[in-house]
């Protein structure tokens, strides 16, 4: 597997653009909290050092990742905010449960995409086992959020440039 032979966080900080007058809605899941609190702090850091100003980062959390759309609309309907970035992690076990989260909070966050016309990150792990969630959460393979954030910046980015064409 590709995942595990490399960091895929691991990124070109020229590319990213500057965040600086952008606004993030940040929706945490409380669920599997050490793994999805390393993932707010790689979306926090790679924010702050993307040029983010700290009041431009507005966390909220959410009691499991199957709560994380309802989160994210909250955010899209009640705040300032150019992208919604969505972090939880959810764990294989021996019923069919992982799947029907997974699916949801997927097509959840896509639809609100559409409905919105603004970024929501899906920055949720989908492992098999807490070793590879904590591997992709600031272990050897990366820190998901990071990616999440770098995601987000550059969605928002892509945007402005539509809009500026106007």
């Amino acid at each position: 597997m590709a995942s595990s032979q490399k960091n895929l966080s691991s990124f070109d900080s020229s590319s990213i653009p500057d965040a600086g007058k952008m606004r993030f809605g940040v929706v945490v899941s409380e669920w599997n909290t050490e793994i999805t609190e390393s993932l707010y702090n790689g979306v926090y850091e790679t924010l702050i050092s993307g040029g983010c100003k700290k009041e431009n980062i507005l966390r909220k959390n959410v009691p499991g990742s199957f709560e994380l759309p309802a989160g994210a609309l909250f955010f899209a309907e009640y705040e300032d905010v150019d992208a919604v970035i969505c972090l939880g992690c959810v764990i294989q076990g021996e019923t069919r449960h992982f799947e029907f989260i997974c699916q949801a909070v997927s097509n959840g966050l896509i639809s609100l995409s559409v409905k919105f016309g603004i970024p929501f990150i899906f920055g949720v792990l989908t492992t098999n086992n807490v070793k590879q969630a904590k591997e992709r959460s600031g272990g050897k393979l990366g820190n998901k959020g990071i990616e999440a954030a770098v995601t987000a910046i550059k969605m928002v980015a892509l945007q402005q440039e539509f809009e500026n064409r106007k």
